[in-house]
């Protein structure tokens, strides 16, 4: 447990900072969210403080007193990347080095390039080939040098998130469609190539038993995760089709993934335009090796895989939590 001690999560309301804002309240953490508009939810156990993470001054008064600082914030959309999420990761170190607090980033796959492919150690060289990929490096930099000036750093990099509240995700925008049942999924992947996937509370979970360690780690400290490896790049849709068969009675249909339709939208699309972008994860095994997090807690949390996408399904609307509703609706 972690009375006493105070956290600060940006980008509460979002995917990774709502689910990890919650289970750091559910280990005794007292935690605050930093929220832009006013009418905070009342009885959620967090403390709401309205404020900007572009707003420097917002962060700094809201960080005072937390030794921890979760940096989960991201332009909606992935709209302004290049303009808006390193102001806000220097709004967040200013902050984090004036109270000798630990800084905690969801990490991601984009920092690596093929020379690091396919089974990627966290100290791998760097050299991405996107520009979100060069954005993140940068980021990774500034925190590394504030972990010499003060601040302390966690760093936990894992594969594709999903799960029943994941904002942005290519399970929720490419393979399924939310708040419809799921009749047909679409495979992102070529058959034969691996993808790694991440299940939201996996990884808030890994993070919060992290934090319990966090004085006996280094100043600099990068974990990778596991999560669930497809080996083959149709083990995740088909523990899908397993989900929905099993709720419903009906087996949905696999087909491809519409890059072409992508590709002639992304000129009008911003998020469109950035999924393009991504398509080499698709095309290529990106696989993290999670020894260093193994060896540091043990073992890694870790949900079976039909459990993980049935809540997600459920918290997407594509499936009732009555079993008995699914199945009737199916055959009505």
């Amino acid at each position: 447990m972690a009375q006493g001690e105070t956290v600060l999560v940006l980008g509460a309301t979002g995917g990774i900072g709502g689910e990890v804002a919650r289970q750091l309240r559910d280990a005794g953490w007292g935690v605050r969210g930093l929220r832009r508009g006013a009418g905070a939810s009342k009885g959620d156990g967090i403390e709401w403080i309205q404020g900007d993470a572009m707003n420097a001054a917002d962060v700094m008064r809201a960080a005072r007193g937390a030794s921890v600082v979760v940096h989960a914030v991201n332009p909606p959309g992935y709209k302004r990347w290049a303009e808006l999420v390193l102001p806000m990761i220097d709004n967040t170190i200013a902050a984090a080095k004036a109270q000798g607090a630990t800084i905690v980033l969801p990490g991601t796959v984009y920092n690596f390039g093929p020379d690091a492919f396919p089974f990627i150690d966290e100290d791998a060289p760097q050299h991405p080939v996107t520009r979100k990929g060069a954005i993140r490096v940068e980021m990774e930099a500034r925190l590394q040098r504030a972990s010499m000036e003060g601040a302390r750093v966690l760093i936990v990099r894992a594969g594709d998130f999903f799960g029943p509240k994941a904002g942005n995700n290519w399970l929720a925008q490419g393979l399924v469609k939310p708040g419809k049942p799921v009749t047909k999924i679409s495979n992102p992947g070529a058959r034969g190539i691996g993808h790694q996937w991440a299940y939201l509370p996996d990884v808030a979970r890994t993070m919060v038993e992290l934090l319990a360690h966090r004085h006996s780690l280094d100043a600099f400290a990068r974990f990778h995760m596991g999560g669930y490896w497809d080996e083959d790049g149709t083990r995740f849709v088909d523990a899908i089709r397993r989900v929905v068969a099993r709720r419903t009675g009906h087996e949905p249909s696999v087909g491809g993934f519409p890059w072409w339709l992508l590709a002639l939208a992304a000129p009008f699309n911003v998020t469109f335009r950035e999924l393009q972008e991504m398509r080499y994860l698709w095309a290529t095994p990106v696989h993290l090796n999670n020894a260093r997090l193994v060896q540091t807690l043990g073992h890694e949390p870790h949900t079976p895989l039909d459990v993980a996408i049935e809540k997600t399904l459920i918290g997407l609307g594509c499936l009732t939590t009555d079993l008995h509703a699914s199945k009737s609706s199916c055959t009505s």
